[in-house]
């Protein structure tokens, strides 16, 4: 890993957001890629998947739809310690997403005059679960478990069809697909598969969805992009980062495995460490170097660790610290210092905190409760992770009766001349003047002949 050396230097917010490492993503090289693909999808529909299918995954002639029977009969194969686990994580994350979901609020401003403000799930959401360098059942879950605790009506699934499993989706993806109650699957791996649920695939029974929300490549992330507006999107998501701040007291140890542990997803994963202390990221580096050709996937996490986006920054204090991860703003954030609260007190962007040395980022990964489809790329600066509340809408339902209403008209009409929009202020006005009296006399003269109104 590099080291990047901050110490002495003042530097403001634009020299941090220029200076924190980032891995080289060329998203609009991707997009182009992907936006024929798209296309293809929008107008040829299973013709075009088949296609891509063949090139991308090298499946042929299998069942796009997975039926019903097999998702259910997938879990007769799954060993019964990965299903409690499995499990254990559905329930501590319904948990822990319940508390997304706002309850209902009422405004009154006198009488007759209410605003509910009320959280309206979308209609129907396509989820998305990659099928690379591993199989991500618990990605499954997050995604669905979020969706179905914040009301979501109708879910379905897609992962790319695995020539080693007869064209099925890998067998992880559909036991959480099974434990989730998730009975509509596709066998639809990358853009064709983010295509196709904002499109619909009318030949397999695949209607059009409101939201697309899952994990997936760069390309995955650019098909997002072109499809952004046809339906909503939950984030382009990039390869996994951890930003790691940690003083002397830290344990070495712990922080090499960390940095380690996200290192294992991807070549290009980012592994960051900010500390104060230029011994201990010396004891840090020592520790990554004992431990990384050890783990199973070591040439994949050297690669990792020693690319551009990875590096050891040395800061002169925790405050400063706090400063370089907020330019960062990582997708995980783990405090490990003397007094965690303090460094978190002057922590505003990240996709998710973890705080001390026993709650390793690999906890959120799959049994803290908490969502792990989080922001990256330093968008947690303007972006949140996945929750319910990714798959819910704020509505306002406005009720004011008549006096309600004839007690704002003179504001309302001043407000509506002062646009030049009259008619505005003419609608309000309608409901008091003469000819509204006319219309209501009219409507029972003929009401007492039987006259239609």
């Amino acid at each position: 890993m590099r080291t990047i050396d901050l110490r002495g230097r003042a530097l403001s917010r634009a020299e941090l957001l220029s200076l924190v490492p980032r891995a080289a993503v060329n998203a609009d090289d991707a997009v182009e890629r992907v936006r024929p693909l798209v296309a293809a999808v929008a107008e040829r529909g299973e013709a075009a998947l088949r296609v891509q299918a063949r090139d991308f995954d090298g499946v042929e002639g299998h069942a796009l739809r997975v039926p019903a029977e097999v998702i259910a009969g997938s879990l007769a194969d799954c060993p019964a310690e990965v299903a409690d686990a499995l499990r254990e994580l559905i329930e501590r994350l319904r948990r822990g997403s319940a508390a997304q979901v706002p309850t209902e609020r009422v405004t009154r401003f006198g009488d007759g005059a209410v605003i509910r403000q009320r959280w309206q799930p979308v209609s129907r959401v396509g989820l998305y679960a990659p099928g690379g360098k591993a199989a991500y059942p618990s990605s499954v879950i997050m995604n669905a478990v979020s969706a179905q605790t914040a009301g979501v009506p109708s879910l379905a699934l897609a992962s790319p069809a695995q020539r080693d499993h007869a064209g099925l989706p890998h067998p992880a993806v559909l036991w959480a697909a099974a434990l989730c109650g998730i009975d509509e699957v596709y066998a639809i791996g990358g853009a064709g598969a983010v295509a196709a649920f904002a499109h619909g695939v009318s030949e397999i029974g695949l209607e059009p969805v409101d939201v697309v929300t899952g994990p997936g490549n760069v390309f995955v992330a650019a098909a997002k992009r072109v499809v952004n507006g046809v339906v909503g999107i939950d984030s382009e998501a990039g390869t996994t980062e951890i930003l790691v701040i940690a003083d002397a007291s830290a344990d070495p140890g712990f922080v090499a495995a960390d940095l380690i542990s996200q290192a294992e997803h991807d070549e290009a994963a980012a592994s960051v460490l900010v500390t104060d202390s230029a011994e201990f990221a010396a004891s840090v580096l020592a520790e990554v170097g004992r431990r990384a050709p050890l783990t199973r996937h070591a040439e994949r996490v050297r690669t990792a660790l020693e690319g551009p986006q990875s590096a050891v920054i040395l800061v002169d204090d925790l405050g400063m610290a706090a400063r370089v991860s907020n330019a960062y703003g990582p997708e995980h954030l783990e405090i490990q210092t003397r007094d965690d609260e303090a460094v978190l007190e002057g922590i505003g962007d990240a996709g998710a905190i973890f705080l001390g040395g026993y709650t390793p980022v690999s906890l959120g990964d799959y049994l803290a409760g908490s969502n792990h489809v989080l922001p990256t790329g330093g968008t947690a600066r303007f972006a949140s992770g996945l929750g319910a509340h990714t798959f819910l809408r704020p509505q306002q339902i406005i009720s004011y009766d008549r006096a309600a209403l004839a007690e704002v008209e003179a504001p309302l009409l001043a407000l509506a001349e002062a646009e030049g929009l009259p008619a505005h202020g003419e609608a309000v006005s309608a409901r008091f003047g003469p000819a509204t009296g006319q219309r209501d006399q009219t409507r029972e003269a003929r009401a007492g002949t039987g006259e239609t109104v």
